[in-house]
């Protein structure tokens, strides 16, 4: 289950490098500010995180609604986020992309 996490979570950042920086404009600020913000202004709590090969923390934060939230903090201590959308489904074990569409 992990395995299948952290191939989503980098599918995910590969896609937002390849988006032009002109389509996309990030938010970025205090971890705490933006956690609190996901927490009680969509419900979204921490699902998944790992550590980046630079030594940023990658979180995925969803809802019981479905919408979810990929969310980077730098060794700096900034936090952005990377991408947010609906729709999002956990599996109870990994399924091989063939399995799920």
């Amino acid at each position: 289950m992990k395995r299948f996490i952290f191939a989503l979570i980098g599918a995910s950042f590969a896609a937002l490098l390849a988006t032009p920086a002109s389509s996309a404009e990030s938010v970025c600020g205090n971890r705490d500010d933006i956690v609190s913000r996901l927490e009680n202004g969509y419900q979204e709590f921490n699902s998944a995180m790992g550590m980046s090969t630079n030594g940023g923390l990658v979180e995925l934060y969803t809802s019981d609604k479905g919408t979810w939230t990929l969310m980077l903090t730098q060794p700096d201590g900034i936090s952005c986020l990377i991408a947010a959308g609906q729709n999002w489904e956990s599996f109870s074990s990994p399924k091989s992309a063939s399995q799920v569409f």
